[in-house]
């Protein structure tokens, strides 16, 4: 499912406009960004928790010569699913 395909779900179930979902869907899209960049956690009650976990350095080969390389830590959005989510998938 993507982007265009939640829009007209959306605009179907809570019959609102496709542009005014898609107004509503950046808002939230962005506010979730705007979290995670900060530190926060976001957490969705039964549907899950979006997080900023830190990938420690560690060195690597690059493919085309052969050297080594070190990979400098990073930071990498995480989501871990929640109980209900993870009840209907079963």
């Amino acid at each position: 499912m993507n982007k265009a395909e939640i829009l007209s779900q959306l605009s179907e179930n809570v019959d609102v406009t496709k542009k005014d979902a898609e107004i509503v869907i950046d808002a939230f899209l962005d506010i979730i960004s705007e979290a995670l960049a900060s530190g926060d956690k976001v957490v969705l009650s039964g549907f899950g928790t979006f997080e900023v976990r830190n990938r420690v350095s560690r060195s690597g080969v690059n493919p085309r010569t052969g050297e080594r390389i070190d990979i400098p830590s990073q930071k990498t959005p995480a989501f871990k699913v929640g109980k209900v989510l993870k009840d209907k998938l079963r």
